[in-house]
Parts: structure tokens; C-alpha cells; sequence
């Protein structure tokens, strides 16, 4: 028993895979997307996790929930394999339109840091998909002047 009502049959199942067992219906975003895609070194404080505004709150003191409109909740969202764990998280391409998106309230530092990965990986990127998210949010069109300028 990891935690309770939680069991693996995994010998040393990691606290990411207890917090995915334990809220399916969640999205790893924000610092923990941005640290599990490599687009930093810094490791989360807490478990950054995106569910439905009709969601209930998350009462787990490792976790820092986000509430999404259901129109824009889905967008971007992929599994991905980290050290053996099965995570559901954004996609790279949602995760540069929500760094932009959230721009102000980042340390500069940390934002430089992630910017610069993503031009590293520019070529990588699919930018119809880029374009498509960016056109989910009112200011679709700044986003994707913005990442003309700051990405490629």
C-alpha cells in the first residue's frame, strides 16, 4: 500500500504515480509540465495539476490545482513515460501558448530559462497545432506575434 486506497504492484512506485493513480481525471501543467518535458532544471515544489472547472477541489497539500474551462481543458493533453511513470500532461506546443499566456506572473529568470529551451527545440514543434491552441484564448493573435518573436 502506497498511500491510502492506494496499492502498486511496483516495488518502489514513485509520488508521481501515486498522484496520477490518485486524481485520473487531472492534467500535469505549469512547473511540473514544464520540468517533466525538460524544459527546466528547477524541480516543482508541488504537483502543478489542470482539471475541469466543475471539478472538485483537490485537498492534498502537495498539490497546486488549476480550474479550466472544459472548452480548453482537453486541448493539448498527452501521456508521456518520466522515469518508468505514466504521466498525463500538455504537450509542448499547449505549454509554450500557457507560459505566454501567464508571462507576468513569472519570474524572469525562470521564463528566460524555458524560452530559451524552446528555441533550442524550435524545430521540433508543430506550429499548426501552435496556432490552433493559440486561437482557443481572446488574445490568439498576440500569442502567436509574441512567440514569432520570443521562439523562432
Amino acid at each position: 500500500m502506497k498511500e491510502k486506497g492506494i496499492y502498486s504492484t511496483k516495488r518502489n512506485a514513485s509520488e508521481i504515480d501515486v498522484i496520477m493513480r490518485k486524481y485520473p481525471r487531472t492534467v500535469c501543467t505549469w512547473k511540473s509540465a514544464f520540468y517533466y518535458h525538460s524544459l527546466t532544471d528547477v524541480i516543482p515544489d508541488h504537483y502543478y495539476l489542470a482539471t475541469k472547472r466543475t471539478d472538485t477541489r483537490i485537498k492534498d497539500p502537495r498539490v497546486v490545482q488549476s480550474f479550466l474551462k472544459e472548452e480548453i481543458f482537453d486541448a493539448g493533453v498527452t501521456e508521456i513515460q518520466y522515469n518508468h511513470s505514466d504521466i498525463r500532461i500538455y504537450d509542448r506546443e499547449r505549454m509554450l501558448i500557457e507560459l505566454l499566456r501567464f508571462r507576468s506572473r513569472t519570474p524572469m529568470d525562470y521564463y528566460k530559462e524555458i524560452i530559451n529551451n524552446y528555441r533550442k527545440l524550435a524545430f521540433e514543434l508543430d506550429f499548426g497545432i501552435v496556432e490552433e491552441y493559440a486561437a482557443m484564448f481572446k488574445s490568439g493573435s498576440k500569442l502567436m506575434n509574441m512567440i514569432q518573436m520570443e521562439v523562432l
